[in-house]
């Protein structure tokens, strides 16, 4: 199975990540989390937004962007900003991909889009309003990503509780 790899940049509410580690979680990423984080990992809204989910996840933690690229030097990283020249859905995203994304407040720095401006990409939305949820932000990511892998190990089809089909 390809490996997806769910990046966080300094994230500041603990909701968003919460969110985030059960879409992981169902999905099967691995969540990369790296500090400073705006909230504790024992955060109640934390570990709400994500209960049942939360020893199910693949985590990784980081002191800082430099400790996360210098253990993950060969990934495919991809850089989601509302700066991006590239719309998400018009990437190809191979195995061992890494979704990246920055602080609710302040996106990536801007040093690094520089660096990387083949590998920024954003979600397209109207121009007058700043952007998305990031736990919203990460799902569409995710989603496209495994779209294209044509959802590998993953249920396609449910099932009704009471009846069947």
């Amino acid at each position: 199975m390809p490996e997806l790899n769910i990046v966080l940049v300094e994230p500041q509410i603990p909701q968003n990540t919460g969110n985030i580690s059960r879409t992981c979680a169902v999905t099967g990423a691995k969540l990369h989390l790296i500090r400073p984080f705006g909230f504790e990992i024992s955060d109640k809204h934390l570990k709400r937004a994500g209960l049942d989910y939360w020893d199910k996840l693949d985590i990784t933690y980081y002191d800082n962007l430099s400790d996360f690229f210098k253990r993950n030097k060969d990934g495919n990283f991809f850089y989601f900003t509302t700066k991006g020249r590239y719309v998400h859905s018009e990437a190809e995203y191979p195995d061992n991909s890494y979704l990246i994304f920055g602080r609710e407040d302040k996106g990536l720095p801007e040093k690094l889009l520089f660096e990387n401006p083949e590998s920024c990409v954003r979600i397209p939305m109207r121009n007058e309003l700043r952007s998305l949820n990031l736990s919203n932000s990460v799902a569409i990511a995710v989603y496209e990503v495994l779209r294209q892998w044509n959802y590998p190990d993953l249920s396609r089809q449910g099932k009704l509780t009471q009846y069947e089909w």
